[in-house]
């Protein structure tokens, strides 16, 4: 590819880290989204119900769509992407959540609905 061409395309990485407030809820909404899938085939459903019961990480790997994120950005197509979700220890006193506003000014940290 020449310069021109990959300067096209650009990675975005994004990280969050979610707080599960409600176990049944997020189950309940992957499980509906498992059952809706056409294309997904008896075994690999069966395999799915099991695993967003047992694995809030699994319910949400089912839920994101990395579509979503870009779906009404102007001038921009999704190429590639992929995602992974798992279960992480959280201090939320530690220093990497810790923004100072020097931070706050070169990255668009905070939440906007």
């Amino acid at each position: 590819m020449s310069p021109a061409e990959t300067s096209r395309y650009v990675r975005l990485r994004v990280e969050l880290l979610l707080e599960v407030t409600d176990t049944d809820q997020l189950a309940a909404a992957a499980l509906e989204r498992v059952e809706a899938d056409e294309f997904m085939p008896d075994e690999e459903r069966t395999h799915a119900r099991s695993a967003v019961r047992e694995d809030e990480a699994e319910a949400l790997a089912y839920l994101v769509e990395p579509v979503d994120l870009i779906g009404r950005v102007p001038g921009v197509e999704l190429a590639r992407a992929s995602w992974t979700s798992e279960q992480v220890e959280h201090d939320p006193d530690a220093e990497m959540w810790d923004l100072d506003e020097e931070d706050d000014e070169d990255h668009l940290d905070d939440v906007r609905p």
